[in-house]
Protein backbone atom coordinates (compact mmCIF):
# COMPACT_ATOMS: atom_id res chain seq x y z
CA UNK A 1 0.00 0.00 0.00
CA UNK A 2 2.83 2.37 -0.86
CA UNK A 3 0.80 4.89 -2.83
CA UNK A 4 -0.63 8.27 -1.93
CA UNK A 5 -1.97 11.43 -3.51
CA UNK A 6 -1.40 15.06 -2.63
CA UNK A 7 -4.33 17.44 -3.12
CA UNK A 8 -5.06 21.09 -2.52
CA UNK A 9 -7.09 21.37 0.75
CA UNK A 10 -10.20 22.48 -1.14
CA UNK A 11 -10.09 19.56 -3.56
CA UNK A 12 -9.31 17.21 -0.69
CA UNK A 13 -12.44 18.38 1.14
CA UNK A 14 -14.50 17.93 -2.03
CA UNK A 15 -13.12 14.41 -2.51
CA UNK A 16 -13.87 13.42 1.09
CA UNK A 17 -17.41 14.79 0.96
CA UNK A 18 -18.02 13.02 -2.36
CA UNK A 19 -16.75 9.66 -1.15
CA UNK A 20 -18.78 10.01 2.06
CA UNK A 21 -21.87 10.85 0.00
CA UNK A 22 -21.35 7.90 -2.31
CA UNK A 23 -20.60 5.50 0.55
CA UNK A 24 -23.74 6.64 2.35
CA UNK A 25 -25.86 6.03 -0.76
CA UNK A 26 -24.30 2.62 -1.38
CA UNK A 27 -24.86 1.57 2.24
CA UNK A 28 -28.49 2.69 2.09
CA UNK A 29 -29.18 0.79 -1.13
CA UNK A 30 -27.00 -2.30 -1.17
CA UNK A 31 -24.31 -2.11 1.54
CA UNK A 32 -20.55 -2.18 0.99
CA UNK A 33 -19.82 1.55 1.13
CA UNK A 34 -16.63 0.91 3.13
CA UNK A 35 -15.04 -0.58 0.03
CA UNK A 36 -15.05 2.90 -1.50
CA UNK A 37 -14.12 5.04 1.50
CA UNK A 38 -11.29 3.03 3.11
CA UNK A 39 -8.84 3.22 0.15
CA UNK A 40 -9.33 6.99 -0.09
CA UNK A 41 -7.92 7.48 3.42
CA UNK A 42 -5.02 5.19 2.52
CA UNK A 43 -4.40 7.19 -0.67
CA UNK A 44 -4.38 10.43 1.33
CA UNK A 45 -1.31 9.13 3.12
CA UNK A 46 -2.65 7.75 6.41
CA UNK A 47 -0.95 4.67 7.87
CA UNK A 48 -3.17 1.58 7.46
CA UNK A 49 -4.36 1.36 11.08
CA UNK A 50 -5.14 5.10 11.23
CA UNK A 51 -6.85 4.91 7.82
CA UNK A 52 -9.13 2.15 9.10
CA UNK A 53 -9.94 4.02 12.32
CA UNK A 54 -10.51 7.34 10.53
CA UNK A 55 -12.72 5.66 7.96
CA UNK A 56 -14.86 4.10 10.71
CA UNK A 57 -15.38 7.52 12.30
CA UNK A 58 -16.14 9.14 8.96
CA UNK A 59 -18.93 6.72 7.97
CA UNK A 60 -20.24 6.29 11.52
CA UNK A 61 -23.75 7.78 10.93
CA UNK A 62 -24.94 5.23 8.36
CA UNK A 63 -25.98 2.37 10.70
CA UNK A 64 -27.38 4.48 13.58
CA UNK A 65 -29.57 6.52 11.22
CA UNK A 66 -31.02 3.35 9.72
CA UNK A 67 -31.51 1.77 13.15
CA UNK A 68 -33.39 4.84 14.41
CA UNK A 69 -35.67 4.74 11.39
CA UNK A 70 -36.43 1.07 12.18
CA UNK A 71 -36.65 1.47 15.95
CA UNK A 72 -40.19 0.07 16.11
CA UNK A 73 -38.69 -3.37 15.46
CA UNK A 74 -36.18 -3.05 18.32
CA UNK A 75 -37.66 -1.85 21.61
CA UNK A 76 -39.95 -4.86 22.17
CA UNK A 77 -37.21 -7.46 21.71
CA UNK A 78 -36.71 -9.57 24.89
CA UNK A 79 -33.03 -10.10 24.02
CA UNK A 80 -32.39 -6.41 23.29
CA UNK A 81 -29.86 -5.80 26.07
CA UNK A 82 -28.06 -9.10 25.48
CA UNK A 83 -27.50 -8.15 21.85
CA UNK A 84 -26.36 -4.67 22.87
CA UNK A 85 -23.89 -6.14 25.36
CA UNK A 86 -22.43 -8.56 22.81
CA UNK A 87 -22.04 -5.76 20.23
CA UNK A 88 -20.29 -3.44 22.68
CA UNK A 89 -18.00 -6.16 24.02
CA UNK A 90 -17.12 -7.53 20.59
CA UNK A 91 -16.57 -4.12 19.04
CA UNK A 92 -14.31 -3.07 21.91
CA UNK A 93 -12.25 -6.27 21.71
CA UNK A 94 -11.81 -5.91 17.95
CA UNK A 95 -10.76 -2.27 18.25
CA UNK A 96 -8.20 -3.13 20.94
CA UNK A 97 -6.86 -5.95 18.77
CA UNK A 98 -6.37 -3.55 15.86
CA UNK A 99 -4.26 -1.23 18.00
CA UNK A 100 -2.13 -4.20 19.12
CA UNK A 101 -1.56 -5.56 15.60
CA UNK A 102 0.12 -2.36 14.38
CA UNK A 103 0.52 -0.97 10.88
CA UNK A 104 2.78 -3.67 9.47
CA UNK A 105 0.62 -6.55 10.67
CA UNK A 106 -2.60 -4.85 9.61
CA UNK A 107 -1.14 -3.98 6.19
CA UNK A 108 -0.43 -7.67 5.62
CA UNK A 109 -3.98 -8.60 6.65
CA UNK A 110 -5.84 -5.99 4.56
CA UNK A 111 -5.82 -7.90 1.22
CA UNK A 112 -7.24 -11.01 2.91
CA UNK A 113 -9.82 -9.01 4.89
CA UNK A 114 -10.98 -7.22 1.73
CA UNK A 115 -11.18 -10.45 -0.25
CA UNK A 116 -13.11 -12.29 2.49
CA UNK A 117 -15.48 -9.33 2.93
CA UNK A 118 -16.04 -9.13 -0.84
CA UNK A 119 -16.81 -12.84 -1.16
CA UNK A 120 -19.19 -12.68 1.80
CA UNK A 121 -20.87 -9.64 0.26
CA UNK A 122 -21.18 -11.45 -3.08
CA UNK A 123 -22.62 -14.60 -1.48
CA UNK A 124 -24.70 -12.81 1.16
CA UNK A 125 -28.10 -13.28 -0.51
CA UNK A 126 -27.56 -16.99 -1.13
CA UNK A 127 -26.26 -17.47 2.40
CA UNK A 128 -29.32 -15.77 3.87
CA UNK A 129 -31.67 -17.88 1.73
CA UNK A 130 -29.90 -21.07 2.76
CA UNK A 131 -30.08 -20.17 6.43
CA UNK A 132 -33.76 -19.29 6.11
CA UNK A 133 -34.43 -22.83 4.89
CA UNK A 134 -32.24 -24.62 7.41
CA UNK A 135 -31.90 -22.51 10.56
CA UNK A 136 -35.32 -22.92 12.15
CA UNK A 137 -33.78 -23.44 15.60
CA UNK A 138 -31.81 -21.44 18.15
CA UNK A 139 -28.18 -22.27 18.77
CA UNK A 140 -28.04 -20.70 22.24
CA UNK A 141 -24.55 -20.21 23.59
CA UNK A 142 -22.87 -21.13 20.30
CA UNK A 143 -24.78 -18.49 18.34
CA UNK A 144 -23.99 -15.86 20.99
CA UNK A 145 -20.28 -16.69 20.76
CA UNK A 146 -20.50 -16.49 16.96
CA UNK A 147 -22.22 -13.10 17.20
CA UNK A 148 -19.52 -11.90 19.60
CA UNK A 149 -16.84 -13.03 17.13
CA UNK A 150 -18.49 -11.20 14.22
CA UNK A 151 -18.80 -8.01 16.30
CA UNK A 152 -15.09 -8.32 17.16
CA UNK A 153 -14.36 -8.62 13.42
CA UNK A 154 -16.42 -5.48 12.85
CA UNK A 155 -14.46 -3.63 15.53
CA UNK A 156 -11.25 -4.70 13.81
CA UNK A 157 -12.26 -4.10 10.16
CA UNK A 158 -15.80 -3.06 9.33
CA UNK A 159 -16.02 -4.06 5.64
CA UNK A 160 -18.56 -6.83 5.07
CA UNK A 161 -19.76 -6.85 8.69
CA UNK A 162 -23.40 -6.14 7.80
CA UNK A 163 -23.78 -9.16 5.53
CA UNK A 164 -22.22 -11.51 8.10
CA UNK A 165 -24.37 -10.06 10.88
CA UNK A 166 -27.59 -10.70 8.95
CA UNK A 167 -26.58 -14.33 8.41
CA UNK A 168 -25.77 -14.87 12.10
CA UNK A 169 -28.99 -13.19 13.19
CA UNK A 170 -30.92 -15.72 11.11
CA UNK A 171 -29.33 -18.40 13.28
CA UNK A 172 -30.59 -16.50 16.32
CA UNK A 173 -34.15 -16.84 14.99
CA UNK A 174 -34.63 -13.48 13.25
CA UNK A 175 -36.30 -14.88 10.15
CA UNK A 176 -38.25 -11.73 9.25
CA UNK A 177 -36.01 -9.48 7.15
CA UNK A 178 -37.46 -6.27 8.66
CA UNK A 179 -36.53 -7.42 12.18
CA UNK A 180 -33.21 -8.81 10.98
CA UNK A 181 -32.19 -5.62 9.18
CA UNK A 182 -33.19 -3.41 12.12
CA UNK A 183 -31.13 -5.44 14.60
CA UNK A 184 -28.23 -5.60 12.11
CA UNK A 185 -28.17 -1.82 11.86
CA UNK A 186 -28.38 -1.46 15.64
CA UNK A 187 -25.49 -3.85 16.25
CA UNK A 188 -23.43 -2.41 13.41
CA UNK A 189 -23.88 1.10 14.79
CA UNK A 190 -22.89 0.01 18.31
CA UNK A 191 -19.83 -1.88 17.08
CA UNK A 192 -18.64 1.11 15.05
CA UNK A 193 -19.36 3.55 17.88
CA UNK A 194 -17.44 1.66 20.57
CA UNK A 195 -14.55 1.04 18.16
CA UNK A 196 -14.36 4.76 17.34
CA UNK A 197 -14.31 5.61 21.07
CA UNK A 198 -11.42 3.16 21.66
CA UNK A 199 -9.45 4.52 18.71
CA UNK A 200 -10.15 8.10 19.77
CA UNK A 201 -8.68 7.41 23.22
CA UNK A 202 -5.63 5.87 21.55
CA UNK A 203 -5.17 8.81 19.17
CA UNK A 204 -5.66 6.71 16.03
CA UNK A 205 -8.21 8.98 14.30
CA UNK A 206 -7.21 11.89 12.06
CA UNK A 207 -10.16 14.19 12.76
CA UNK A 208 -9.05 16.69 10.11
CA UNK A 209 -10.13 14.14 7.48
CA UNK A 210 -13.30 12.94 9.21
CA UNK A 211 -15.84 15.74 9.12
CA UNK A 212 -16.13 16.29 5.37
CA UNK A 213 -16.67 12.58 4.76
CA UNK A 214 -18.99 12.39 7.79
CA UNK A 215 -21.19 15.15 6.35
CA UNK A 216 -21.31 13.39 3.00
CA UNK A 217 -22.29 10.08 4.67
CA UNK A 218 -25.17 11.80 6.48
CA UNK A 219 -26.52 13.29 3.24
CA UNK A 220 -25.99 10.00 1.38
CA UNK A 221 -27.79 8.03 4.07
CA UNK A 222 -30.77 10.38 4.00
CA UNK A 223 -31.23 10.39 0.23
CA UNK A 224 -30.04 6.87 -0.52
CA UNK A 225 -33.46 5.35 0.10
CA UNK A 226 -35.04 7.80 -2.35
CA UNK A 227 -32.43 7.03 -5.00
CA UNK A 228 -33.08 3.31 -4.52
CA UNK A 229 -36.34 3.75 -6.42
CA UNK A 230 -34.41 4.74 -9.53
CA UNK A 231 -31.21 2.69 -9.30
CA UNK A 232 -30.72 -1.01 -9.91
CA UNK A 233 -29.65 -2.72 -6.69
CA UNK A 234 -28.32 -5.67 -8.72
CA UNK A 235 -26.15 -3.35 -10.81
CA UNK A 236 -24.87 -1.50 -7.76
CA UNK A 237 -24.01 -4.76 -5.97
CA UNK A 238 -21.99 -5.81 -9.02
CA UNK A 239 -20.08 -2.53 -8.88
CA UNK A 240 -19.33 -3.03 -5.17
CA UNK A 241 -18.15 -6.61 -5.76
CA UNK A 242 -15.97 -5.53 -8.71
CA UNK A 243 -14.40 -2.75 -6.63
CA UNK A 244 -13.81 -5.12 -3.72
CA UNK A 245 -12.12 -7.71 -5.92
CA UNK A 246 -10.08 -5.02 -7.68
CA UNK A 247 -8.90 -3.50 -4.40
CA UNK A 248 -8.02 -6.95 -3.06
CA UNK A 249 -5.86 -7.56 -6.12
CA UNK A 250 -4.15 -4.16 -5.83
CA UNK A 251 -3.33 -4.68 -2.15
CA UNK A 252 -2.04 -8.21 -2.78
CA UNK A 253 0.29 -6.83 -5.46
CA UNK A 254 1.51 -3.85 -3.44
Amino acid sequence: MNFSIALDPVWQSILLFAVGLFSGVVNAIAGGGTFFSFPVFVALGLPPVMANATNAAAVLPSHPMAAWAERRYLWARPDFWRLVGLALLGGGLGALLLSRVGNQGFEQLVPYLLLIATLLFACGSRLRLWLQRTADFRLGVLSSLLLLLICAYGGFFAAGMGVILMAVLLLLGLQQMADNNAVKNLLGGLVNAVAVVVWYLQGLIDWSLVWQCFAGAVVGGIYGAKLARHLSVVWLRRVVISVGLGLSGVYFLT
